[in-house]
C-alpha cells in the first residue's frame, strides 16, 4: 500500500470479511476505518503540519494492523499484542468495549511508535510530534464518542462503573492519552535503537501483558462483565452496523 486510498480500500475489504464471517475484530476495523477517513479528509483540507508526511504515517501505521490481520488469517502468528486481540475475537464472553480496547492497545502502544519513527527515517523525530499527537486526538475523539454511546450495543454497561469503583478499573479507565504518551516515548527509543528487533520483541511482550489484563480484569470485574455481556447484542454484524452509525455521528 502506497496511498491512503489503498488503505481505505483494504479496510473496506476487512470490514466486509469480518461482517460476513461474524468476526469481532470487525469492531475495531469499523472504528479504525473512520479514523482513516477522517485523516484523509484532514489531509485534503491541509490540516496537518506536513500533509504528505501524514499520509505516509497513516499508510505505515495502518499497514501494521493490516499486515497483522493478514498473517492471522493465514494462520501465521503476528505480534503477541495483536495475537491477544485476534484470539479474543473468537470468544463470545468479552464485551464490545474490550474488543475495541484490545485493538487500540496493540495499535497505539506498539504500532504507532514504530510507524512514527519509520516515517521520519533519518530526519529528526521531534518534527513529527505535532502530527503524531493529532492522529491520537482523532482516535481519542472517536473512542470517547463511542464510549459515551456504548449503550446502543451494551444497554447495561453503565452499571460497571459504580460497582467497580475502587477495584481493578483498567477496563473502564483505558486512556488513549496515556497510551499516546507511552507511544511517543517508545518512538524515541525505537528511533535511536541499534537493535530494533529486540526492542520490538520486548515492547510487544509488555503490551501483550496489558492485553491480558483487559480480557482478565480480576474476578469481581469479570463477574460483572459476564452479567453485562448477557444484555449486549449477540449479532456481530448488527453490532458492527451500530458502531458504524455511532462513529459517523461522532467524527
Amino acid at each position: 500500500m502506497k496511498t491512503i486510498d489503498d488503505v481505505l480500500l483494504r479496510m473496506d475489504q476487512i470490514v466486509s470479511e469480518c461482517r460476513y464471517e461474524n468476526s469481532r475484530i470487525g469492531y475495531f476495523a469499523i472504528l479504525y476505518r473512520h479514523v482513516t477517513r477522517r485523516i484523509k479528509e484532514g489531509i485534503q483540507r491541509m490540516e496537518f503540519e506536513d500533509n504528505p508526511r501524514m499520509e505516509k504515517l497513516d499508510v505505515l501505521f495502518a499497514g501494521r494492523f493490516i499486515d497483522a490481520y493478514d498473517l492471522w488469517k493465514k494462520g501465521v502468528k503476528p505480534t503477541q499484542s495483536w495475537s491477544e486481540a485476534f484470539e479474543a475475537s473468537n470468544s463470545k464472553k468479552h464485551l464490545v468495549l474490550q474488543h475495541l480496547f484490545l485493538g487500540i492497545n496493540a495499535h497505539i502502544n506498539l504500532d504507532l511508535g514504530i510507524a512514527a519513527a519509520e516515517t521520519v527515517g533519518s530526519e529528526p523525530l521531534l518534527g513529527i510530534q505535532k502530527d503524531f499527537n493529532q492522529i491520537n486526538s482523532i482516535l481519542a475523539e472517536l473512542v470517547d464518542g463511542v464510549k459515551s454511546n456504548i449503550s446502543k450495543v451494551s444497554p447495561v454497561f453503565g452499571m460497571l462503573i459504580p460497582l467497580a469503583k475502587g477495584r481493578d478499573e483498567m477496563l473502564l479507565d483505558f486512556s488513549i492519552q496515556l497510551a499516546r504518551n507511552g507511544a511517543w516515548k517508545y518512538a524515541g527509543e525505537y528511533y535511536a535503537a541499534n537493535d530494533r528487533v529486540f526492542l520490538v520483541q520486548d515492547r510487544d511482550q509488555n503490551i501483550s501483558n496489558l492485553a491480558k489484563k483487559l480480557v482478565n480484569p480480576g474476578k469481581f470485574l469479570s463477574f460483572l462483565v459476564k452479567i453485562v455481556g448477557f444484555a449486549e447484542w449477540k449479532s456481530v454484524s448488527k453490532t458492527m452496523d451500530q458502531l458504524d452509525v455511532v462513529a459517523k455521528k461522532v467524527i
